[in-house]
């Protein structure tokens, strides 16, 4: 099994641990509810992609029962 040969200094194991940081994810604008939205993903809010409807949306004013 291998085994380091050597200690890995604080300087090097920080600098590979810089690159692990998030970002916030791209938020763009749908162009039928002008909501904000995902690129490349259909609409949450109309079920809108592409200029179609991709998801059926359930109505709000169904009666439960």
């Amino acid at each position: 099994m291998a085994n380091p040969k050597q200690k890995r200094s604080k300087s090097n194991t920080r600098t590979r641990r810089a690159t692990w940081k998030t970002k916030a994810p791209v938020v763009s604008t749908c162009p039928q509810c002008h909501k904000e939205r995902r690129p490349h993903y259909a609409c949450p809010n109309c079920g809108y992609y592409n200029g179609r409807q991709a998801i059926a949306q359930k109505d709000e004013a169904a009666p439960a029962g």
